[in-house]
């Protein structure tokens, strides 16, 4: 059984195909590799795996199951309610000005108090037959807007977290002016039971749940070297540390697949091979990874599978070696040298 299986997956922006009938499948505890050129898709089909963008066409199963938001009788009551509001509103917009007229104007007498009960009267009395057919199309327009949103909101990054995918990105994306520590504590948000009102209260399950919350994470910044730095503000890291600590965040999670964008971007060899001992040190702890990465000593030092992308459209998928030799990839990617075989870049 996959544990992520991308099935068919087509992107669109406008008339712009970012991402053209890929499939890709990744099985628990494996690590796989998704290649290519810049602007070859692979962020976007990051982007919709963590519920960031909508699939045009295809699905993006997890666990054997399509990651969104179920419909459930929470949400069939959510759409009538906002069905009913739309309708009274129409009904009363349609007949607002013979509404005035009978009810206000026709009740109101100088210098006398208003007849309230009177005006009611007159307004159910306005309404009597003329509500009907504003009020049904109200009810279809603000059912059929409120589904569309709902639609379009179903799949979003807080639903995957909670299935289980956590991921970092290109481009590092922590909380600058928080502590190490308070940067992995925001990544556990998904795992704690805390009600709100607990929090505000500052309960006593609200405190042991904080202090479980403290151990596991300092336990997850030891796992990935930079327990040291545990009350340094995150600005203050070395770049290759702030990598880490996006990994570690991502980790705080406890996700079943890990997907790291670019992870050895901007890093030096050391870097660079302290995070390959890191990546096989998280799939030994049962988290399975999907990374994208430019760097080939990576790609092909710790990688089961590759799947390479290319405009949108996957043209090899295999195991380092296969992908290695194969003449497309070359072509495509990874440029030819003089032996026909991969340049390390």
């Amino acid at each position: 059984m996959t544990l992520l299986d991308i099935n068919e997956l087509t992107v669109k922006f406008g008339g712009l195909k970012a991402v053209n009938n890929v499939t890709v499948s990744v099985s628990p505890n494996e690590i796989v590799s998704l290649i290519g050129p810049n602007g070859a898709g692979k962020t976007t089909v990051f982007n919709v795996c963590t519920g960031i963008y909508e699939p045009t066409s295809g699905r993006v199963c997890f666990s054997g199951t399509d990651v969104c938001r179920p419909f459930c009788w929470q949400t069939a009551l959510g759409l009538a309610l906002v069905g009913v509001i739309t309708a009274k509103f129409l009904a009363l917009a349609v007949n607002i000005e013979s509404l005035w007229a009978n009810a206000i104007t026709g009740n109101y007498v100088y210098q006398q108090p208003f007849p309230w009960m009177k005006a009611l009267i007159s307004a159910r009395e306005t309404l009597a037959g003329h509500w009907v057919l504003p009020a049904s199309i109200g009810f279809v327009v603000g059912i059929a807007g409120a589904f569309a949103v709902w639609q379009r909101s179903r799949r979003a990054p807080e639903i995957s977290a909670r299935a289980g995918i956590a991921r970092t990105f290109q481009n590092i994306r922590l909380f600058n002016q928080m502590t190490v520590l308070n940067n992995v504590l925001i990544g556990m948000d998904t795992q704690l039971r805390t009600q709100l009102w607990h929090a505000a209260l500052r309960l006593p399950l609200f405190w042991r749940e904080r202090r479980e919350a403290e151990k596991s994470a300092v336990e997850i910044l030891r796992f990935v070297g930079i327990d040291r730095h545990l009350n340094e503000l995150a600005e203050n890291l070395s770049y290759g540390d702030q990598r880490r600590l996006e990994i570690a965040r991502a980790l705080a999670m406890k996700p079943k697949l890990l997907m790291l964008d670019e992870p050895a971007a901007g890093m030096n060899p050391n870097e660079t091979q302290g995070l390959m001992g890191l990546i096989r040190k998280i799939r030994e702890r049962g988290v399975t990874v999907l990374l994208i990465e430019h760097h080939m000593q990576v790609v092909m030092g710790i990688s089961d599978r590759i799947a390479v992308l290319d405009h949108g459209e996957k043209i090899a998928e295999g195991t380092p070696k296969e992908v290695c030799c194969d003449p497309k990839v070359i072509e495509a990617y990874l440029g030819k040298d003089e032996g026909g075989g991969m340049r390390d870049e």
